[in-house]
């Protein structure tokens, strides 16, 4: 096991990471921002370095700093945690070449699962199945792509290959839009992802999000750990997850899981990760694999009862992982609620000072958040400022006890959307499971007059 690890983020998931690594007896070392200094994680440290000032390109995206941080404090090993640098190949490697070790997959690994034609590619290899889409990127020739979006049939969703985060998608309805809408599409690509190539997919009415957790050590031994339905998001965001996905036969849970574990046996995956689907008329199509930690692995936690950054950490320290498939257990249902700083009603930011904070308790109720009273929402990174997850041996329990828990929190002095979870674990739709991803955004659009989402 290492000594000391560097963890390379900010927010709840350094709080997360490292609560995990005291536990194991591992001595943190917290890189921060001038902005983050007063966090909580920052003083809870064993050693923390000042990377430099808060715009993120100047701080948590600064790769030479983190990796002086790791030098200066004779760290082992970083932990990227989830979004900024942790799927970034370049950083991983670079990593890895200053001698420390990477807790996530491989390199080439993050390069291969990054780009989103070479990811589909290597899933319909290994038996997952997949949208019917081009079996790459769309070539120049303009009588070429109308055939592709003709032999797929209408409508179909333009793609940018290195895209992520809802960003370079378009979807088309008829021929005539359709090569305006590759043209802005690669347009939008290369200005986001430094990369124009796009791909054409068909695109699916009403589908919900379900992904796979996936472990696998550096012996080739692989798990899957269930399900999560990531269905209820807000223009690609997921605002609430849960686990396990209602109305979806486990029998076919199991299949499509057991295509991932293989999937990550036969590219040598290391670590952590999730298989993302989409999920329509009984069929699974996978549209991405995320090579890091999820926000949202809490509710597998809960439903598992194994600890995933623990098992991480332990990967990368060189352990086998310590349990078959058959040793694996799921109990009970588990949902997670997104609290962001954010106006509930038109969803724009709201950082300022916390001049109340009160979480609530009870059974089956876990709050993971590194906010505390007269804590400083910082303005210049993404507005999340917790997660607040409730447990219960019943989806019904579990919605009843979020319910009581969000009716306990208080946070005063900046606004939360508190209030549209409340609201949401009252509709009916919900309450009945199995809606479709766009459903919140047609139901945010009928509330306020809007047209709605297609």
């Amino acid at each position: 096991m290492f000594e000391k690890i560097l963890i390379a983020n900010r927010g709840e998931i350094a709080l997360r990471i490292q609560r995990a690594c005291r536990e194991l007896g591992v001595k943190t070392v917290m890189i921060y921002s001038q902005a983050d200094q007063e966090a909580k994680y920052v003083r809870l440290a064993d050693e923390a370095v000042c990377i430099g000032p808060a715009p993120s390109a100047s701080s948590y995206l600064n790769m030479p700093a983190i990796i002086s941080a790791a030098e200066v404090s004779d760290a082992e090993a970083v932990h990227p945690g989830y979004g900024f640098l942790s799927e970034n190949a370049n950083f991983a490697e670079r990593v890895e070449q200053s001698g420390f070790i990477f807790i996530g997959p491989r390199p080439e690994t993050i390069r291969l699962m990054g780009d989103k034609v070479t990811a589909k590619q290597t899933m319909l290899k290994a038996g997952v199945p997949c949208v019917p889409g081009s079996e790459g990127v769309l070539p120049e020739e303009p009588k070429e792509i109308i055939q592709i979006a003709r032999r797929i049939g209408y409508p179909v969703i333009i793609k940018a290959a290195g895209g992520g985060g809802g960003r370079g998608m378009r979807v088309v309805h008829t021929e005539a839009a359709l090569l305006g809408a590759v043209n802005m599409t690669r347009e939008e690509a290369q200005r986001a992802f430094d990369n124009a190539q796009v791909y054409m997919e068909k695109f699916l009415e009403n589908p919900r999000h379900i992904e796979i957790q996936v472990l696998a050590d550096t012996f080739k031994n692989t798990l899957w750990l269930g399900e999560r339905d990531c269905s209820m998001q807000r223009r690609h965001q997921k605002i609430i997850e849960e686990a396990p996905a209602p109305h979806i036969p486990h029998r076919q849970i199991e299949r499509i899981g057991l295509r991932c574990a293989d999937a990550c046996r036969k590219m040598g995956y290391r670590g952590a990760g999730t298989f993302e689907f989409l999920y329509e008329k009984g069929e699974f199509y996978f549209i991405e694999m995320n090579t890091r930690l999820q926000v949202e692995h809490p509710v597998t936690e809960m439903i598992s009862g194994i600890d995933l950054v623990q098992v991480q950490i332990r990967i990368a320290a060189g352990e086998k992982l310590g349990l078959k498939q058959r040793d694996v257990v799921f109990r009970g249902h588990a949902i997670e609620c997104r609290i962001n700083a954010e106006d509930a009603a038109t969803f724009s930011p709201s950082p300022g000072r916390i001049t109340a904070w009160h979480t609530p308790g009870g059974p089956g109720i876990r709050v993971d958040s590194h906010a505390y009273n007269q804590y400083f929402v910082p303005p210049h990174y993404d507005s999340m400022i917790g997660k607040l997850i409730a447990h219960g041996a019943t989806r019904e329990q579990a919605i009843q006890r979020m319910r009581i828990a969000l009716s306990e929190m208080v946070v005063e002095g900046i606004q939360t959307n508190i209030p549209l979870h409340r609201d949401l674990m009252l509709d009916a739709k919900f309450v009945e499971g199995g809606t479709g991803i766009h459903y919140l955004e047609n139901r945010l659009a009928a509330q306020q007059g809007g047209s709605p989402e297609k």
